[in-house]
């Protein structure tokens, strides 16, 4: 399974690719890439989405991930900053509905729960567990990177979970 985690953000939107490979030895988590997309500062909303959708896309076509995941809309204190995210996750989605790829969210305590065991983790335990659990030589940078990362972890975590419980039901 491979999962391509987006973590949305107007300045920086995060991606991370995580396959599960289970023909290996010992079956274990592989980072396929990581980084950040990162639109002109000074461009305006329409076009820093386009960049961000057109670089999603080009993503999907260069990778073939079976499956992205996002962190759910969660409640900001500043209202406009909660809906510009949401613009950003508005073309995240339409993105893997483009490429007719299902998607899959978290809220954010789940994701960080799933990656270090607390669901109020620090950003910087993140990075450290994602680099841990990735076997990463340092935490990958941008940070949203690492939090894409965090978010494609939890979602392979749920999916073998419900497999297995599927498994045991039958």
């Amino acid at each position: 399974m491979r999962v391509c985690g987006v973590d949305c953000g107007t300045e920086t939107t995060g991606y991370g690719l995580v396959e599960w490979d289970d023909q290996a030895r010992n079956p274990r988590l592989v980072s396929i890439s990581s980084g950040g997309i990162c639109p002109p500062k000074k461009a305006a909303l329409p076009e820093r989405l386009a960049v961000i959708y057109a670089e999603l896309i080009s993503l999907f076509e260069q990778f073939h991930p079976d499956v992205v995941a996002v962190e759910e809309v969660f409640y900001s204190v500043n209202a406009k900053s909660a809906i510009k995210l949401g613009h950003v996750r508005g073309v995240a989605l339409l993105a893997a509905a483009t490429a007719g790829l299902p998607v899959a969210e978290y809220a954010p305590l789940t994701i960080k729960s799933t990656v270090t065991g607390y669901g109020l983790a620090a950003k910087n335990q993140v990075q450290f567990m994602v680099a841990r659990l990735l076997s990463l030589p340092a935490a990958p940078q941008p940070a949203d990177a690492a939090d894409a990362l965090a978010i494609a972890i939890c979602h392979i975590h749920h999916a073998q979970t419900l497999s297995r419980q599927e498994a045991h039901a039958v």
